[in-house]
């Protein structure tokens, strides 16, 4: 692709790497391994969700990634323009591109309930939805797109207000509850999380494509990375303000307008750090391990999502217990030998795709 920046896949890459790691089983080993009153138990509890209102480092993942995919969206657009199509076939594109993100989303559910189920609670199920708003507010003023990117959250903050105007932001009881059980007759088994979010992280991916225009832009690099240091520095105040203040709990499981700006400005930060490394400083060799899992995102994550966690982790599991269990290591060291030999699997799959130029796209 024409004007390819290393720090976008490199950046999708460490996301995806770690998603990974987490379909590998690798935080639940750690977890089993170190349980509480260990000294590395509060590291091993950032890569699991917080249980309602704070945040943890595994909280910003999704948005890193649905940051991410409104960044690369300019330069897609830019390609596909370039080869000849018109506005109208790109929107014809992405629309298809959502429904299948859409029935990939929802037929993951399947997968995890073993039956058919109508559940929204998937992340490319969220896609589906930011994707084409993000790709209609393309073509207007920057102005225009974070505007609606910050009516999108104020709507949200109203909604959960409304509904319950005492207490907006309690578990299975909020505006994003009674959303599920109007759409789907069921709520999130306790967990928590809400299809409603799909409305305030659209604001994650109207601020990549923002990103992701600005870098294509003949503005100096140091005039980007500042641009995105200081946005990221606001969306941190603002975000951590409300919840400091009292006013707005960041809460990831319904991303309340304080964790959307808390992550935006996180990912912010995290995007300029990579543009500034990669590809204003020329730091290239360390990233590769990454690119490659990177540039086969959505299979990847699909692929481990089925066919990793429902048949790969046990079946290296049946050869690793087998044999270092033999040697005497207990139950967490086979835990965590069993799902690094898993991760490093998933990585191989990457690395053979790239090595043969394969790239699965939809």
């Amino acid at each position: 692709m024409k004007n390819r920046f290393l720090s976008l896949d490199a950046f999708r890459g460490v996301t995806m790497f770690l998603l990974a790691g987490e379909a590998a089983l690798m935080y639940d080993s750690l977890a089993q391994a170190f349980p509480a009153g260990h000294w590395l138990h509060g590291l091993v509890e950032q890569f699991h969700h917080h249980p309602w209102a704070g945040l943890r480092f595994w909280d910003l993942i999704q948005p890193f990634f649905m940051f991410i995919v409104g960044v690369a969206m300019p330069f897609s657009l830019q390609s596909r323009l370039s080869r000849g199509d018109s506005w109208r076939q790109c929107l014809r594109h992405i629309l298809g591109r959502s429904l299948l993100l859409f029935l990939f989303g929802t037929g993951l559910h399947c997968v995890y309930s073993g039956k058919l189920v109508f559940e929204l609670w998937n992340v490319l199920t969220q896609l589906s939805f930011t994707i084409p708003v993000t790709f209609l507010l393309m073509r207007t003023p920057w102005r225009v797109q974070l505007g609606v990117s910050l009516l999108l959250l104020a709507i949200s903050e109203a909604c959960y207000r409304a509904y319950a105007p005492a207490a907006p932001f309690v578990m299975d009881q909020n505006f994003g509850s009674w959303v599920d059980m109007l759409l789907m007759g069921k709520l999130n088994n306790g967990g928590g999380w809400v299809a409603f979010n799909c409305v305030p992280t659209a604001a994650h991916t109207i601020w990549g494509a923002l990103c992701g225009k600005l870098l294509l832009s003949g503005l100096p690099h140091s005039r980007k990375v500042k641009t995105f240091v200081v946005a990221g520095i606001v969306g941190l105040a603002i975000g951590y303000g409300l919840h400091w203040a009292g006013i707005t709990p960041i809460v990831k499981r319904i991303s309340t307008s304080a964790f959307a700006f808390a992550a935006g400005g996180w990912a912010l930060l995290v995007l300029a750090f990579f543009y500034w490394l990669i590809d204003i400083r020329g730091r290239q060799r360390w990233a590769f391990p990454f690119v490659v899992v990177g540039m086969n995102s959505i299979f990847i994550y699909l692929f481990f999502e089925t066919i990793g966690v429902q048949w790969l982790v046990p079946t290296v599991r049946i050869f690793n217990d087998g044999s270092l269990g033999a040697l005497g290591l207990g139950t967490a060291a086979l835990a965590i030998t069993n799902s690094l030999l898993v991760w490093a699997i998933y990585w191989g799959l990457c690395k053979f795709l790239h090595k043969h130029r394969i790239f699965f796209r939809i």
